[in-house]
């Protein structure tokens, strides 16, 4: 099936919007060489699309909160509670995808991970980009424009609710988040790389933290410091 115009102008606006804002930040950005100002720059982006997506978590519980008050205390139940409610997660989970990216808060083996110097750590993390995370996020990318493109030829409803909202807009951000995965993993493969040329792994942008994170961060800071 052939593309169709409207769906694949969007997709590469979006996904041009999102390279010329990295290239905008990395310009920008004082103080650091060009291509650390470039790994941060795609990190900042990331950073934004996340945080921004998150406050579909607040939409999500009001829209949820007055669901559950219309249909058990006015006895009159909504016909959109449940298109919003899977809509908004999934912004939320694909959006998601690439703020956890860069602030390398996927799930890994830390109990293992943790205790390998960091050139064993990046040289592991490059080869997993390459044998699952590349392949696995192209296919999602495929199969994602595949899915859009057909829903966008025939407008596609809900078949969840009697009235029925369209849900194509909400398939275009399968394969528009999969773009955004590969460039947040393009710049950790070479923040991969850099560490394994340097022995020690390129700054990042820092965050909120899990306590037991900062306490293990805290615990290896006196280990090295003790060492030396």
């Amino acid at each position: 099936m052939a593309p169709n115009p409207y769906f694949l102008s969007m997709l590469l606006g979006s996904w041009a919007l999102a390279c010329a804002a990295i290239l905008w930040l990395m310009f920008r950005r004082t103080g650091t060489d060009r291509l650390m100002a470039l790994l941060l720059a795609v990190d900042d982006v990331s950073t934004v699309i996340g945080k921004t997506a998150a406050w579909s978590i607040v939409v999500l519980t009001i829209a949820i909160c007055y669901e559950v008050f219309a249909r058990y205390i006015l006895q009159a139940p909504t016909m959109w509670a449940f298109d919003v409610s899977y809509m908004l997660y999934g912004v939320l989970f694909m959006l998601a995808g690439p703020y956890a990216l860069a602030r390398n808060g996927h799930v890994r083996g830390d109990f293992l991970y943790r205790e390998w110097a960091p050139r064993t750590q990046a040289r592991l993390d490059l080869l997993l980009y390459f044998v699952f995370f590349f392949p696995g996020i192209l296919a999602l990318c495929y199969a994602g424009f595949t899915f859009a493109n057909f829903s966008w030829f025939i407008f596609e409803r809900s078949a969840n609710s009697p009235n029925g909202p369209y849900v194509f807009p909400f398939k275009s951000l399968i394969p528009v988040v999969g773009g955004l995965m590969v460039i947040q993993g393009l710049a950790e493969v070479v923040r991969c790389v850099l560490c394994i040329r340097t022995g020690q792994w390129p700054p990042r942008l820092h965050d909120v933290e899990e306590t037991e994170k900062i306490i293990l961060e805290q615990a290896e800071a006196a280990k090295t410091k003790g060492a030396a």
